[in-house]
């Protein structure tokens, strides 16, 4: 790349008759506009990843909305009145936590792809940059600016667990719409009686809380504790209801 902008300043020269010149510069000026493209390559990848980087930044203040879709346990036919306070009591405790969850799922989400969508471009052209780099002192911060960049974030995605935060989030909050959704049409799968079926679903609701909670938290794990949780129940048999 360095010798093809370098033979791109050779060949571009005023054009005859201007003196030399060319919009008021000289054959060396020229020459040093067409080099100072390393600059513009600086600059471009500067308010790429920075524009790109606005999304995920309008994630963490921007509200979230709630959208279980269709009727709810006031409507149905299938519970007395007494289960249906208790289950429209239930929900709005929890309410907030599913508003928690999809607003996490959706800063990592965001967060997960900005660093895929840089992180690997980066990875292949960063050998090709090495290969151009030039005596020119921009030639040689592209590479590092580039090299830099996708460093902290491959190291910011390893250390937050970016993937795994976002597949836990998401999973807990498609997991709970997933059984309220059974709740409402196949209440019996939950137990026989009105009352175990109420115990087992508010235990399944738990159990998925218990999960996102633990993922939450588990944010830097040692060596140990991975070993700990690899011995203990999958996170799919602590979802089962």
């Amino acid at each position: 790349m360095g010798g093809v902008f370098a033979a791109l300043a050779r060949s571009v020269r005023p054009p005859p008759g201007m003196g030399g010149s060319f919009c008021g510069l000289s054959s060396h000026l020229w020459e040093e506009c067409v080099m100072s493209l390393w600059v513009i390559g600086i600059l471009v990848y500067i308010s790429f990843v920075s524009v790109t980087l606005v999304p995920v930044l309008c994630t963490l203040t921007r509200s979230v909305r709630l959208h279980p879709g269709g009727s709810s346990f006031e409507e149905s036919p299938l519970f007395s009145e007494e289960a249906k306070a208790r289950l429209i009591q239930h929900y709005s405790r929890i309410e907030g936590t599913l508003g928690f969850w999809k607003k996490q799922a959706e800063i990592y989400k965001h967060l997960h792809y900005y660093c895929l969508c840089w992180t690997i471009p980066s990875s292949v052209i960063i050998p090709f940059l090495a290969q151009a780099v030039t005596e020119d002192p921009y030639s040689k911060w592209l590479i590092t600016i580039v090299s830099a960049y996708t460093a902290i974030l491959l190291s910011f995605h390893k250390a937050l667990k970016v993937d795994a935060h976002y597949k836990a989030f998401r999973q807990g909050e498609s997991e709970f719409y997933d059984l309220r959704r059974r709740m409402l049409d196949r209440p019996t799968t939950f137990g026989k009686t009105e009352q175990e079926q109420l115990e087992h679903y508010f235990d399944a609701v738990e159990n998925v809380r218990k999960y996102i909670r633990n993922a939450e938290i588990d944010n830097l794990p040692t060596i140990e504790q991975v070993k700990v949780q690899l011995a203990n129940e999958e996170p799919s048999d602590l979802l089962e209801s």
